[in-house]
């Protein structure tokens, strides 16, 4: 089910190609840009995946009248490569806060709800704990959360040699990826493979050390609302109800969090059978981010 076709967009940013895969009318709706970012292994045709027969999240958010564009970070897709010792989150942060300005020019739109999977969540957050270039009114960080579990699939990833990049197996992405066979369906698993590509090690030996490294200081800097999600059968995070509390009591400036356990799904929620109640959660969330912001700017008249 396409919501419309399907848009390549690129962006220049300090001599850097960025490239993008966009959705969804371009036209004045009222909404907010919804600007996705996928997590490591992926391209942005991450959010391109269909779990359900209700489709991907571009085609969701698409139907739904928003208008979604969705990052390659860099090495990714189009996307420039950075070299090993550049390739850091904060780097990562200062090109997609440019690229993300750049995209909110080309819409015109007056807001940004900012989605990011796994280290791509990781991404959104350190973006929305910084001085963003747009007006973003809020984040939603799924796949992420406040613990790895030591001895796991995400520090035996991390393991790799750091300065390579690495073309994981599918049969190999698929066990840390998806969840038992029952959540999901063969066809959003074939979809996956199409999203996979290689990935630079660098990301995958920062991102077990993010939650206590960066964690309890991005956290507490995000000053809008925050949506988390993380899979009940997730393979590289503890998903129990007390570590997504954990996480979500620890941004104290947001006007309000919500967060939750997504059942029925492992690490990649929206490759899921149930992706779609994800998507309906986000867009919902959405939704009450771009009302608070109208509150926010109708009192500050």
């Amino acid at each position: 089910m396409m919501a419309q076709q399907r848009e390549t967009l690129t962006f220049e940013v300090d001599g850097h190609k960025i490239t993008a895969l966009a959705a969804g009318t371009a036209a004045d709706s009222g909404r907010p840009l919804i600007v996705a970012l996928h997590g490591g292994t992926y391209t942005a045709r991450y959010f391109d995946v269909a779990g359900a027969d209700q489709g991907s999240f571009l085609d969701v958010a698409g139907r739904a009248g928003y208008r979604v564009v969705a990052f390659d970070r860099p090495g990714y897709g189009g996307s420039t490569p950075l070299d090993p010792d550049a390739n850091t989150f904060a780097r990562h942060v200062e090109l997609l806060d440019s690229a993300i300005g750049q995209a909110v020019e080309r819409s015109g739109a007056g807001g940004v709800f900012l989605v990011g999977h796994s280290i791509g969540g990781m991404i959104a957050l350190m973006i929305a704990a910084g001085d963003p270039g747009f007006p973003l009114i809020g984040v939603s960080a799924t796949g992420m959360g406040a613990v790895i579990p030591p001895g796991g699939a995400a520090e035996a990833l991390g393991s790799l040699p750091p300065d390579q990049t690495v073309d994981l197996p599918y049969d190999q992405r698929d066990q840390v990826m998806f969840g038992p066979e029952s959540t999901y369906g063969r066809g959003g698993l074939e979809q996956a493979h199409g999203s996979y590509a290689p990935v630079p090690v660098r990301e995958l030996v920062q991102a077990p050390r993010w939650p206590k490294e960066h964690l309890p200081d991005v956290a507490p800097r995000v000053r809008v609302p925050v949506h988390n999600t993380l899979a009940e059968f997730d393979a590289l995070w503890d998903s129990t109800p007390e570590n997504v509390d954990r996480f979500a009591a620890m941004f104290t400036a947001a006007p309000f969090v919500d967060a939750s356990v997504a059942r029925g799904t492992g690490h990649c929620i929206d490759h899921h059978t149930l992706g779609f109640a994800l998507h309906l959660r986000q867009l919902a969330f959405a939704e009450e981010c771009a009302a608070w912001a109208r509150q926010n700017a109708e009192s500050a008249r």
